[in-house]
């Protein structure tokens, strides 16, 4: 091994030290409360000014006098509709996971953060019980608290929190980690457990063969839970010697367990969808397509090329898709596109089911984009109704409101995540349909409507757009984004270059056409971006895709059952292992493209903002 990647190995455990220890001094910490917390059960109603709260604890958690009143009074001051609270003497390995996934002095500030804590207490406010469906009396351990306290942050974006509580003790309560702990999380057990092991056989073949930096590194790693915990703050945990004198063996042990008990886990959780999605491929996927159109459902022209063929790349599901290039006016569509029967088919367990965590996870990562795209109406007018199309569970709603405060914002989706959306909070209202159906009941009601990376899943575009002129006021907005057809990538990684997103993606609109299209419904075209709406993903999603394709997921329901066999498994395996390194240096570069494509307005997706005209 390189002594250079021992050095790597060093510097990311010294960095990440230093982040833990700032992170657990920005930890608030309540103050001491003066009465006894209500006596009996795991929940208690709170005789409190301001809105009722209850305080739920894990089993076996010690709530000490005082915690209960001055959660409270913290909620109170702070303005929290859920206050998370951390025992002091929380075991090390746990408070080292948690500083690794918050930054207290962003998690408040950030909508879209997962809720995170130790799953030991949490004070909720009565309104978010009531709104999220949740019973305060049910027992629960510390992973269903954990899972609970993601759902319940979803409930109050803005008035979450965390705090050390000083009498709170984890007491008997068990371990928080593990894989049922992770899973809570919505964090992937079986791929965290690899890379922890991976990690220690790293270090262990570092220190071994790489002298003095390899042994800088693996000493490091052992001493970083005294580094980050045992200099100050507000957690002690109990465990902190123990933790640093044996954590490589305690890792592995972990990582072990951890491993096993995901893979029993998805194997069980997998057997119902195989034997459904067995039943559903035995006639083959023939009558998931409708038969090829020889004209440009755009302009009506004959003269269609093939632009790129593929399989489904996003979640190795069976069946081979065909994007075709309209000569005369560049429109790539799917051809022959799917039956609204194989729409479903290859929706199914991506956005919700098995694959709902990821997808949730990607659209919480995109705050800055969601930002980025509700400001660009602001030099032109200030609309007081927003309607977001394809808004699935709203999580631009939820953000964009920090943009315009006073603007309802309503949402619109075929899913039943626009129902959730407005349990939450994050929509106004929600209205779950096809937008070209429900329009005539929304004619004339929004000063703006938004479609942001919507008209390409749809069946057809044009009715899409009719619908947006028709519920928009004279002088009210459209904003639209859509991925690029026409960007260098799409050509240079061919198959690889993830907007084109197939099954999905129905069709990839040039610029051009669409300000044609918007000039034909009445629409004033005001601004044009491409640079800005550049997604950091176009070699970092060449790098996946091309994995998937080499070694598609054998647990998947719709995998050949041959898949499942050990050398198949062994083989997707080294497949994940050599990605890693790939995945890195595609993450460099697509730095440098992303930069590159502000600066010369040139990227894989554009926005374009226009305004109805009157008459």
């Amino acid at each position: 091994m390189s002594p250079w990647v021992s050095a790597v190995m060093a510097a990311a455990l010294g960095a990440g030290t230093v982040r833990a220890r700032l992170r657990l001094h920005a930890l608030p910490v309540l103050a001491a409360g003066d009465a006894p917390p209500p006596a009996g059960g795991s929940a208690a109603k709170a005789p409190v000014p301001g809105p009722r709260r209850r305080l739920l604890t894990a089993r076996g958690v010690a709530v000490g006098a005082g915690v209960y009143a001055a959660a409270c009074a913290h909620a109170d001051r702070e303005g929290l509709d859920v206050l998370e609270l951390l025992p002091a003497d929380l075991p090390a390995e746990d408070a080292l996971g948690l500083l690794r996934l918050v930054d207290p002095a962003a998690y408040r500030q950030d909508r879209l953060a997962a809720g995170r804590g130790a799953g030991c207490a949490v004070l909720v406010s009565e309104d978010v019980l009531a709104r999220s469906g949740t019973d305060p009396d049910v027992p629960r351990d510390r992973a269903d608290l954990l899972a609970l306290t993601r759902r319940l942050k979803e409930y109050a974006t803005a008035s979450t929190d965390l705090a050390v509580a000083p009498g709170l003790s984890v007491g008997t309560a068990g371990p928080g980690g593990g894989a049922a702990g992770l899973r809570a999380q919505g964090l992937p057990a079986g791929l965290l457990s690899a890379a922890r092991l991976g990690g220690l056989a790293l270090l262990a073949a570092a220190a071994v063969r790489d002298g003095r930096w390899g042994a800088a590194a693996a000493g490091l790693y052992c001493v970083q839970p005294a580094l980050v915990l045992g200099t100050g703050g507000p957690l002690h945990p109990a465990d902190l010697a123990r933790a640093s004198l044996v954590r490589p063996l305690r890792s592995l042990g972990a990582g072990l367990r951890t491993a096993v008990e995901a893979r029993s886990f998805q194997e069980a959780a997998e057997q119902d969808r195989r034997a459904g999605y067995a039943a559903e491929l035995a006639d083959g996927t023939d009558r998931f397509f409708e038969p090829r159109r020889s004209h440009c459902p755009w302009c009506g022209s004959s003269r269609l090329s093939v632009r790129v063929r593929m399989p489904d790349l996003l979640q190795g599901k069976p069946g081979r898709f065909t994007l075709e290039e309209c000569g005369s006016c560049g429109h790539v569509f799917q051809n022959p596109r799917l039956t609204v029967e194989g729409l479903d088919f290859y929706y199914r367990d991506f956005y919700d089911g098995r694959g709902g965590e990821g997808a949730g996870t990607v659209f919480g990562r995109l705050g800055p984009h969601y930002r980025a795209r509700a400001a660009m109406p602001a030099p032109y007018g200030r609309p007081a109704t927003w309607l977001d199309v394809g808004t699935g569970h709203g999580h631009f709603c939820d953000v964009a409101r920090e943009v315009w405060p006073q603007t309802r914002f309503d949402g619109l989706d075929m899913g039943e995540g626009v129902r959730e959306a407005e349990r939450r909070g994050w929509v106004a209202t929600g209205y779950q349909g096809q937008f070209p159906d429900l329009a005539a009941k929304l004619a004339g009601q929004y000063e703006a409507v938004s479609m942001y990376h919507y008209l390409e899943h749809t069946r057809d575009p044009f009715a899409e757009l009719d619908a947006a002129a028709q519920v928009l006021v004279p002088g009210g907005y459209l904003l639209i984004e859509l991925p690029d057809p026409q960007s260098r990538m799409a050509r240079l990684l061919g198959p690889h270059w993830l907007p084109w997103f197939q099954p999905q993606h129905q069709h990839l609109i040039p610029a051009g056409n669409l300000r044609a299209a918007l000039s034909e419904r009445g629409f004033t075209v005001l601004a044009e971006q491409h640079g800005p709406a550049h997604q950091h993903n176009d070699f970092v999603g060449a790098v996946a895709l091309t994995a998937n394709r080499l070694a598609p997921d054998p647990h998947s329901p719709w995998a050949d059952p041959a898949a499942l066999r050990p050398t198949r498994r062994a083989a997707r395996q080294a497949v994940r292992a050599a990605a890693l390194p790939a995945l890195a240096a595609a993450g460099l570069l697509d730095a440098v493209r992303s930069a590159a494509a502000r600066r010369t307005d040139g990227g894989n997706a554009y926005r374009m903002l226009a305004r109805k005209e009157a008459g």
